[in-house]
């Protein structure tokens, strides 16, 4: 545990300083309640002087040469790596999910930061042909400048990376406010990118409770020129909203309400397994967790049945404890949450299915699955944030597609099937940004993650996130035809 104490920090990073006196606020471990760490909370005037700091920092950033940047990213990867086991540690004992689970995240959070290192040296501009012999046009793509994000608390590690490394690799500086109650993480992630080298004031986290004042100074300050959020679909239209005083680029990755269609002609097996992946992950809290799962009727007590046996044998507890696969939701409330959802269900006809009925004020909620559900319950019209598996039953391909797309969200959705002609019909016809085809783990950092209509837009992952944090700059040369 020596490491893991070195690894957290008593408070924000600004301007490669650490806060160690003010108002403070706790952050406790979902699982028990017990305080993990007192930290001091930032403020109006730490948010600007980290945008003053992070602003001084960029313009010297932006001018070294991309094979540099590539370098001191790989560095933070590599010490990502070699700290796996203690930020893993950190992650659980902050945000509750399983110790197993806590260390793919830091591995899958590390492969964002590997492979924008990569990315940094190939951002290529263009050259067009001129309607005129004497001209010359050049296309330059350079930094967007000062990025502002703010993190949720489902990943405090993966969340960050994938934001803050594309904005370093492309030349921009960062400054990152990131969920009150899952700061260590960030505050971790700092450390170790000061120790790979990074000039100070490039990367700069804000721990607060104090988000509302927080955002209002990232969205509305001039010199912040990009702001990227990952949250709520309510929150982010607020944030938004903000930004358009300044006429900031934003990129938003908000709710989901995500469909896992099971076909007739699916390979029932490969279904259930990609259905515990999609939903089960992190006790249901993530943006991609499927929400509804549609079952074509003649498989769907076939596809029950497997499903339920898997559930019943998942393992609830504490996620630093052996073989734990469900751990607590990050609150109290959240839990309550989960269980009047499933009651308002229950009430209007649903039933559960290998269920013990949460009584208690308990962070962690019984693995549950829902049959009889119907699209107009609240259950499957809203997202659930926890694990719980609502089973709609449907006729067809057309009906299958009509349900999975009657919702203001598309973030992701899932489907299986052995029908090759299907395939392409509906992952084509399905209105989300992602599409899981016979497979249930979709994030990848080589693949654009985002989605469409009220679940956002931007992308974040592959080259395409790299995009977000450059803007275009058209330069025409002209007089070359004079000897």
């Amino acid at each position: 545990m020596t490491g893991l104490h070195k690894l957290i920090k008593p408070g924000s990073y600004i301007d490669g300083q650490w806060s160690s006196e003010g108002v403070r606020f706790a952050v406790y471990n979902p699982a028990n309640g017990d305080i993990v760490a007192s930290l001091v909370a930032a403020g109006t005037a730490e948010a600007e002087h980290a945008i003053t700091a992070a602003k001084r920092a960029q313009e010297t950033w932006q001018q070294v040469p991309a094979p540099e940047r590539a370098r001191i990213l790989r560095r933070w990867y590599d010490l990502i790596l070699q700290h796996q086991n203690e930020l893993a540690q950190l992650l659980t004992l902050e945000q509750g999910k399983p110790l197993a689970e806590a260390k793919s995240e830091i591995a899958y959070g590390a492969g964002f930061v590997e492979w924008y290192a990569e990315e940094a040296k190939r951002i290529y501009g263009d050259t067009i042909p001129a309607a005129h012999k004497q001209q010359r046009i050049m296309v330059l793509k350079q930094a967007v400048g000062v990025v502002a994000a703010i993190t949720p608390w489902n990943f405090p590690n993966a969340m960050i990376t994938r934001k803050v490394a594309p904005a370093l690799a492309a030349g921009c500086s960062v400054v990152l406010k990131p969920a009150s109650a899952t700061p260590l993480s960030a505050l971790a992630l700092a450390s170790l990118a000061e120790q790979a080298g990074l000039p100070h004031g490039l990367f700069n986290v804000l721990v607060s409770d104090q988000a509302t004042t927080i955002g209002e100074v990232l969205t509305r300050h001039p010199d912040v020129r990009k702001f990227s959020f990952t949250g709520s679909t309510e929150t982010g239209k607020q944030l938004a909203a903000q930004c358009a005083s300044s006429v900031k680029t934003v990129s938003l990755e908000l709710g989901g309400n995500a469909p896992f269609i099971v076909f007739a002609d699916a390979d029932l097996d490969a279904a259930v397994e990609g259905a515990i992946a999609s939903k089960f992950r992190n006790a249901g809290q993530t943006c991609i967790c499927s929400n509804r799962f549609l079952v074509q009727e003649s498989v769907a007590d076939a596809f029950v049945a497997r499903l339920g046996q898997r559930v019943a044998a998942l393992k609830v507890g504490n996620g630093m404890e052996a073989d734990v696969e469900i751990g607590p939701l990050i609150n109290l409330e959240a839990a309550q949450k989960v269980a009047d959802k499933v009651a308002e269900a229950i009430a209007a006809g649903a039933k559960a299915l290998s269920w013990i009925e949460y009584k208690t004020s308990s962070p962690f909620y019984p693995p549950t699955i829902l049959t009889g559900v119907t699209p107009a319950m609240a259950l499957v019209q809203e997202e659930i944030f926890g694990p719980v598996a609502p089973i709609i039953t449907f006729k067809d391909e057309q009906e299958a597609l009509r349900i999975a797309n009657d919702t203001p969200y598309g973030l992701a959705a899932y489907v299986y099937t052995r029908d090759l002609a299907r395939s392409w019909r509906v992952t084509e016809g399905l209105e989300y940004g992602m599409v899981g085809l016979n497979e249930g783990a979709i994030s990848n950092p080589a693949a654009p993650f985002g989605g469409v209509k009220q679940s956002g837009y931007g992308r974040e992952g592959a080259y395409y996130g790299l995009e977000d944090y450059l803007q275009v700059k058209y330069v025409c040369v002209g007089g070359l035809d004079t000897p």
